[in-house]
């Protein structure tokens, strides 16, 4: 099992990136797929999560409205475009797999395994 996520870099206050978390090794269609972050000496915290069974999404309050989940399962591939980006958005970004987003899927331990991190950075 591997994910691979790319599509960090640097970006003004306001603008927008599109990251991507490539999968192999399963089937994406049968996992739920559970966007993370993690800044510097902060805890790591869930941002969303895109259910394989009902199609739900999970978005974590403080990226409502800005961010938005996909998956595409014929590529194997889940997005996260991320729109009106601020400072502290900045952060490395991860994805991993869960068997579904459950009610708490914003807990790290819920995931089962992670891709390597891209890095985000919010400045002007």
């Amino acid at each position: 099992v591997q994910l691979q996520a790319s599509g960090g870099g640097l970006v003004q206050p306001g603008g927008s990136l599109r990251l991507s978390c490539a999968v192999s090794g399963f089937t994406l269609d049968s996992y739920a797929i559970g966007w993370f972050r993690q800044a510097p000496g902060k805890e790591r915290e869930g941002v969303s999560c895109t259910s394989s069974s009902d199609g739900n999404t999970y978005y974590a309050d403080s990226v409502k409205g800005r961010f938005t989940i996909s998956r595409d399962n014929a590529k194997n591939t889940v997005y996260l475009q991320m729109n009106n980006l601020g400072p502290e958005d900045t952060a490395a970004y991860y994805c991993a797999t869960a068997l579904r987003c459950g009610s708490v899927w914003y807990y790290p331990y819920e995931y089962d395994y992670w891709g390597q991190g891209t890095q985000v950075t919010v400045s002007s």
